[in-house]
């Protein structure tokens, strides 16, 4: 029988409760849970409400406020004015498969160093990190590649579907506007008119 997901519920004095080791926990507790990988969910203990992605949220504004921020203001910037965008849910599927991308790469480093190495060998040890070190200019370089890579697609994604917008609305007749010559029937009409007045 397959493990139930980590319940943890939060109390109107802001107390996180873990059902699991029917203990209260921190903020850097939750943290953790996050860095072992394992599955929880917050809840509110009297509504009942799901609050896991309102707590991740805190962790990370909490990891912003730290030394090292991974989000510049830039970027921030333009994540805000994404939302109500019609490309809100796009760019949110890309963001997580770009992660997803780059941390399948990290378990895949490990998963080698593990089988070269053993599992518990000193060059195992943050090797991720000693990695960057070694290979630093040649991963950025490769990261940046495909960083831009994937900003022309998503580009493209979107000119593609500015332009099946259009095409669908090609079909549709709108009052006063001629599809077939793009022209405002009104303004032609006016400029017909014109024409007369200028022969007489």
């Amino acid at each position: 029988m397959a493990e139930q997901v980590r319940l943890i519920k939060k109390y109107p004095n802001r107390r996180l409760y873990d059902t699991r080791t029917s203990s209260y926990i921190t903020l850097a507790d939750v943290k953790e849970l996050v860095l072992g990988s394992e599955e929880f969910q917050v809840v509110d203990a009297k509504s009942g409400e799901d609050l896991t992605r309102s707590i991740l949220l805190q962790i990370i504004l909490e990891e912003e406020a730290g030394g090292a921020p991974m989000f510049t203001s830039d970027l921030l910037a333009h994540m805000i004015r994404f939302y109500g965008n019609a490309m809100q849910g796009m760019l949110g599927k890309y963001l997580e498969n770009n992660i997803k991308a780059f941390t399948d790469m990290q378990a895949k480093l490990q998963e080698q160093a593990r089988s070269i190495y053993g599992e518990n060998s000193p060059m195992n040890q943050d090797l991720w990190a000693q990695f960057l070190n070694f290979q630093g200019p040649a991963m950025q370089s490769m990261m940046g590649a495909y960083v831009e890579q994937s900003k022309k697609m998503f580009q493209q994604m979107q000119e593609q579907i500015e332009s099946q917008t259009r095409n669908i609305f090609t079909g549709f007749q709108f009052p006063g506007y001629n599809s077939k010559t793009g022209q405002d029937d009104k303004a032609e009409e006016a400029s017909l008119a014109g024409k007369g007045h200028g022969k007489s």
